[in-house]
């Protein structure tokens, strides 16, 4: 008969001080021990001794004494504490490069963003240039005495767990080891694609501080769409986002729409891109066609016109939004998923224009009239994958506290 094994006091502990800070975290206001408790299904028992680590070891404050509860004692709420443990996210996309470093309460503690056309650019150059931006978060971070949990890296293309960037056709890069590069081998970041680092930072409560009902809940389920100059897409599932077998669920940028449809950079015909993307808009409305419909001049000048009531602009938002839709519907059938989460480039056309949008959906659902879709805009709508890639690194804490609390805060 094989030796029982023995409990791991350090992975129970690890998972019980997660689950409190988690619970945390999804709430709107701060909690009490015995909230806690009653939330979580620890003992108060247990609360007792991981509350003292959590204070201790700076993730926690408590605050003032409430009134006297019924059983004569005051309540003392506990919340998340800023300013101690922070993650970086860095992001390379199509307008531009940079980094951001969060704290537990969301509270931005440093960023910087280079705004510049990043087309055909040479990697080398690039992530050479966003190692040098780096160093002032990172001065930042010492100077505070906070720590450092992990880093998230958000990239526009098809990323693989073992460090590879297999593709990222509007930035012209195919196929790079991010291995190679000094910034990665410094900060050792998780790297992800951009939709779903941008998916990430819907979720309320995912590893900064809720703030507010918001447009989703923690643990809800919907379909994000980030419209750049490439489409993504990223599908969170009961609040966690689904990578798929290969990590490249989502990607709704390359469904053809057409058969016959115009040739797309990915070599097929007819995909939402061509149609919902940010050059092709800009082509098809005829401000500005090849390098020159990347810029933000342009897009600028195409959300100018579309207030004007330019015509030319509003048949090209007519016809993407025939191709959006017909490609949402299909995925909402496949999915069964019932919010989509318009980001990017077409947020900035409001909320009603969203609402045409869900309007073009609903009828061509499966279950319609009595399955209906809701097409919300983003709550986090400035950069938002750079902001998921700051909690990716955050989780890093979360998820396992114990190897980031001192010693002293360990102690019972």
């Amino acid at each position: 008969m094989a030796p029982l094994k023995s409990i791991n006091q350090d992975d129970l502990r690890n998972h019980n001080l997660s689950v409190v800070l988690d619970t945390m975290l999804r709430s709107v206001s701060p909690m009490s021990r015995a909230e806690l408790a009653k939330t979580t299904g620890l003992t108060k028992a247990t609360m007792s001794l991981l509350a003292p680590m959590l204070i201790d070891g700076g993730a926690v404050r408590e605050g003032e004494p409430s009134s006297v509860t019924a059983y004569g004692r005051p309540s003392t709420p506990l919340a998340v504490r800023g300013g101690g443990f922070c993650g970086m996210g860095l992001q390379i996309n199509t307008d531009g490069y940079g980094f951001i470093v969060l704290d537990l309460t969301g509270h931005t503690v440093v960023g910087r963003w280079a705004s510049e056309s990043m087309e055909d650019r040479d990697p080398d150059e690039i992530f050479s240039r966003l190692d040098d931006l780096v160093v002032e978060g990172e001065q930042v971070i010492r100077e505070r005495g906070m720590t450092l949990a992990g880093c998230g890296l958000a990239l526009p293309g098809l990323v693989t767990d073992d460090m590879r960037l297999l593709t990222a056709r509007n930035l012209g890069w195919e196929e790079l080891d991010l291995g190679c590069f000094a910034v990665v081998n410094h900060l050792h970041p998780r790297p992800g694609n951009e939709a779903n680092m941008a998916a990430l930072a819907q979720i309320p409560g995912f590893a900064t501080q809720r703030h507010g009902d918001g447009a989703v809940g923690p643990s809800d389920s919907f379909l994000y769409i980030s419209t750049d100059i490439g489409i993504g897409g990223a599908i969170v599932r009961r609040g966690k986002v689904v990578d798929g077998d290969h990590g490249f669920a989502g990607e709704l940028g390359h469904v053809s729409v057409a058969l016959d449809g115009p040739v797309c950079r990915c070599g097929r015909r007819g995909c939402l891109e061509s149609y919902a993307g940010r050059r092709a808009l800009v082509e098809t409305a005829g401000i500005a066609r090849g390098r020159h419909a990347t810029r933000a001049e342009a897009v600028d000048e195409l959300m100018k016109r579309w207030h004007d009531g330019d015509g030319r602009v509003i048949e090209a938002m007519n016809s993407a939004s025939a191709a959006m839709a017909s490609c949402v519907a299909s995925a909402i059938n496949i999915l069964d998923v019932g919010t989509v989460m318009l980001g990017g480039l077409w947020d900035r056309f409001g909320m009603s224009f969203a609402t045409g949008i869900e309007d073009r959906i609903n009828p061509q659902l499966l279950g319609a009239p009595q399955v209906r879709a809701h097409v919300l805009l983003p709550e986090v709508n400035v950069q938002p994958a750079l902001r998921g890639a700051a909690q990716v690194g955050l989780r890093a804490f979360i998820d396992r506290p114990l190897d980031f609390l001192a010693p002293s805060a360990q102690s019972d």
